[in-house]
């Protein structure tokens, strides 16, 4: 919705002030379409160009994510600490038990109670490859520390990729705007002959191109990419989470302990109360009893 807001607040601006200063639409209207083929097309066949397909579907599920937000509520991340605590309290006190939700968790009885976390395979995978390392009876916790934290950052690389490609379409646009200008001034040059009052519509209509190419990096494809790299960088909160419980547990730290530093370490506005998770954990403890 906020997405929504901030494109109609540009069209009213840009567009209201233009027309009550006392500019008139006509040759602006009547060039977009021929502009906007060529600076939009442009644009569209550099980034089919310089991505592969993989790269181009991710950017169509990540534009969208824009108008949607961030994937992670505050909910999400009260269910992420209980889902945790939950499986490091069983690997205290039954390492064995614990190996068909780490080996199966699609079959979990426990991971199956968070339905929102088990659709992301990203994240199930980290927890129980992590607890999968932990148990193998490492001598120095700090190498499954090192092997998180690489795979995080590969993660996260890989997730800001398709905000950088877009950025780059966006730095191309004003001087894909003064390619379209350019070609309108060498057609206004074969038409010099002609009245004023028709090249000055003419190099009216060349100027558009220069003008829409700036307006489109400045006030939505750029802006778009941004958005993009906050939506990964807010996510990425949620991944960080899990390190920082995992990486509490590799020190052997008690389940509620690895649970508090992962709270702690969460941000503000999607941490949750200290007494709503301690609620969760007494509450997990007697149903297991």
């Amino acid at each position: 919705m906020i997405a929504i807001i901030g494109i109609v607040v540009v069209l009213v601006m840009v567009f209201g002030g233009y027309l009550g200063s006392g500019g008139t639409m006509h040759i602006i209207l009547k060039a977009l379409p021929f502009e906007m083929v060529m600076i939009g097309g442009a644009a569209v066949g550099g980034f089919i160009l310089g991505n592969d397909i993989g790269t181009i579907k991710a950017t169509g599920r990540d534009v969208s994510r824009v108008f949607k937000g961030v994937r992670w509520a505050p909910s999400d991340y009260r269910d992420l600490l209980c889902l945790l605590f939950e499986l490091i309290w069983l690997a205290r006190q039954n390492p064995v038990a614990l190996e068909e939700h780490v080996e199966n968790p699609a079959e979990s009885s426990i991971i199956s109670r968070y339905p929102r976390i088990a659709e992301d395979h990203e994240v199930i995978d980290l927890i129980c490859d992590t607890l999968r390392a932990a148990a193998m009876n490492y001598d120095d916790p700090h190498q499954v520390e090192e092997v998180l934290d690489k795979r995080l950052e590969i993660r996260k690389h890989h997730a800001l990729h398709t905000s950088h490609a877009v950025q780059i379409v966006a730095d191309a646009l004003p001087a894909l705007g003064i390619v379209a200008a350019v070609l309108g001034i060498i057609k206004t040059m074969g038409a010099i002959d002609e009245p004023p009052s028709i090249l000055g519509a003419m190099i009216g209509g060349a100027l558009t191109g220069t003008f829409l190419g700036v307006f489109l990096a400045y006030c939505f494809v750029g802006p778009i990419a941004s958005r993009m790299r906050m939506i990964v960088e807010e996510d990425d909160h949620f991944y960080q989470l899990i390190r920082e419980v995992l990486v509490a547990n590799l020190h052997a730290h008690p389940a509620n302990i690895c649970v508090e530093v992962g709270r702690q370490n969460t941000p503000h506005n999607n941490r949750p109360a200290f007494s709503d998770i301690e609620t969760a954990m007494r509450e997990i403890k007697k149903n297991a009893a």
